[in-house]
């Protein structure tokens, strides 16, 4: 490998960028159709992020196994989750009027976009696992390894998927006609989130085909509220009932909804003019639009990732931006505003309820708690192996966190450290403030780290302008993001209108401080791994690259005595 990396050197002199092929030591040209899994690498190589390289980044586990369908349900399965069916109170809540709300879901799609062509671009050009850590290691290598620590703070410490779980627990209750109690909520919960995380790490096919299942499922959930039709009717009489009681016809008059136009007669009366509001509201929107950057986590699984990812990204975004939007009609033709504020997280269960009646709540509701069911477990878990791979110190030494054991296939260790907050989060806070805060915590950091990841794009066009780009995001389009993330970042320290936000009795700027507390922790990690007790304890650390028995490689440091 050495050799052919000697080669290449020497090989590049006139050239901008060569690609080699996964597993083979021969150069193909820049914009070469081959059908290969490629890196791209500059002549001094400082465009590879990280301390693998491509070939053994990408090797252990299943391999490349998810096509462009796969990804696609991936990315639709990721983003239609808890937000579409139980954010939506909580917005209107905060901005105050119909009008303002469905403007945000309008702009949380263009956002959304807009980050996706980013992502299409740095995913492309680095078609690794790991997503922005990969990204923010490309760009800030210096001082070394602190990127990688500080995105592993975030990464681990709020990567948790307790509110697809919690939402899932209050909606089979309300099915069940139970009250939602406190310990039942927590119980059914726990009961979801370690299921999907046995599922993943020991059949890990049979996750991924559940989570192919659902993510069908989900879409036709959404189609289901977009179009309200009452499936119980066959033949002739099936197409009848259908248009007769649909989602579109609700809004013609013809259902038991005494007034489907009203929400939409004032629409923007109520309006808040806080920042602070709709900083608030677009954390969540933008919450329920999360997971278009899916595959980008998860690229050594995917078969031919370039050209993948620049399909299944904007496929799987533009599908879920068209229904989301008819939902939230749907919703608002359906229900009173004041009604669906205080539906809270089951606003889906209220239009449900509105349209059908008590009895088919109950039936209906079943099929949201299924669809709340998160898929975040499967990107998560790649994700926390690769920085374990990275060397990123964890208790228990980083081989057994970035293995795929026991079965060789799947990141069983991975998986635990996701467990272990999510589980954290669905005991600690009660479910009633747990949901919001949880939107607002996870929402925040990853505006600064959108921020960094944005601002590294800007950075790779001025500093590597040669670096082969099999996608270019239009710079307008990453401006566009990169202000939106500044005012997302400032806005909630505003003063809300209500005085109090969307968490009360907690404050209503204590999830930004939680976020910035948790980067924080990161760089005193970093620091004292790095600095502090090499200097106190007189070594350096040395890297080393091991093979596990399971095929995968990672970087370990060993401590070198300084004389």
């Amino acid at each position: 490998m050495e050799t052919f990396l000697s080669t290449l050197t020497r090989a590049r002199a006139g050239s901008d960028a060569f690609i080699y092929t996964d597993g083979k030591h021969d150069l193909k040209e820049k914009g070469s159709d081959a059908d290969v899994d490629v890196e791209i690498l500059t002549a001094d190589h400082d465009a590879t992020p990280g301390g693998l390289t491509f070939q053994e980044d990408t090797a252990g586990g299943m391999g490349r196994h998810l096509g462009i369908f796969s990804c696609t349900l991936l990315i639709v399965g990721r983003i239609i989750g808890t937000g579409i069916f139980s954010t939506p109170a909580s917005i209107l809540g905060s901005v105050g009027s119909v009008g303002a709300s469905l403007m945000l879901w309008v702009l949380g799609f263009a956002l959304s976009f807009f980050g996706l062509f980013v992502w299409l671009e740095l995913g492309t050009m680095f078609p690794r696992s790991g997503g922005e850590k990969v990204y923010l290691e490309a760009v800030y290598k210096k001082p070394k390894y602190l990127a990688t620590v500080i995105f592993a703070a975030n990464a681990i410490l709020l990567g948790f998927s307790a509110s697809g779980c919690l939402v899932f627990a209050q909606n089979i209750l309300i099915s069940a006609g139970h009250s939602a109690d406190l310990w039942v909520v927590r119980g059914i919960a726990l009961g979801v989130i370690v299921f999907t995380t046995a599922l993943h790490g020991f059949t890990p096919r049979l996750g991924i085909y559940l989570m192919n299942v659902l993510s069908i499922f989900k879409v036709f959930i959404l189609l289901f509220i977009v179009v309200t039709g009452q499936l119980h009717l066959l033949y002739a009489n099936f197409l009848l009932n259908f248009a007769m009681n649909s989602g579109w016809v609700v809004l013609s008059g013809k259902t038991k909804i005494k007034d489907p136009h009203f929400n939409f007669v004032h629409a923007f009366s109520g309006s808040s003019h806080s920042g602070n509001d709709y900083a608030t509201a677009t954390f969540k929107v933008l919450y329920a639009y999360s997971g278009w950057s899916s595959v980008n986590a998860v690229m050594n699984n995917v078969k031919h990732p370039i050209r993948t990812l620049k399909i299944a990204g904007p496929l799987g975004l533009g599908l879920t931006s068209a229904l989301y939007l008819l939902a939230n009609i749907s919703y608002f033709s359906a229900a009173t505003k004041e009604d669906i504020v205080k539906s809270g997280d089951t606003v889906a269960s209220l239009f449900f309820k509105n349209v059908f009646g008590s009895q088919a709540q109950k039936a209906l509701t079943v099929f949201v708690a299924l669809s709340a069911i998160g898929i975040q477990t499967f990107t998560i878990a790649r994700v926390n192996q690769e920085l374990a791979k990275e060397g990123v110190p964890l208790p228990y030494g980083n081989r057994f966190w970035a293995s795929n054991w026991p079965t060789g296939k799947a990141p069983w260790p991975g998986l635990i450290l996701h467990l272990i907050p999510s589980i954290i989060v669905i005991i600690a806070p009660p479910p009633t403030v747990a949901y919001p805060f949880i939107l607002d915590v996870e929402g925040y950091p990853q505006q600064i780290i959108n921020l960094f990841v944005v601002l590294g794009l800007f950075y790779l066009r001025w500093k590597e302008p040669l670096l082969h780009r099999p996608f270019k995001v239009w710079l307008p389009f990453a401006a566009l993001f990169l202000a939106a993330a500044v005012f997302l970042l400032v806005s909630p320290f505003l003063r809300p209108s209500n005085g109090v936000g969307d968490t009360p009795p907690l404050p209503y700027y204590l999830y930004c401080f939680v976020g910035i507390g948790v980067m924080f922790f990161g760089v005193a990690y970093w620091a004292i791994w790095r600095v502090v007790l090499p200097r106190v304890f007189g070594y350096e650390l040395e890297p080393e690259k091991v093979e596990l028995s399971d095929g995968t490689f990672l970087t370990t440091f060993s401590r070198r005595k300084v004389e």
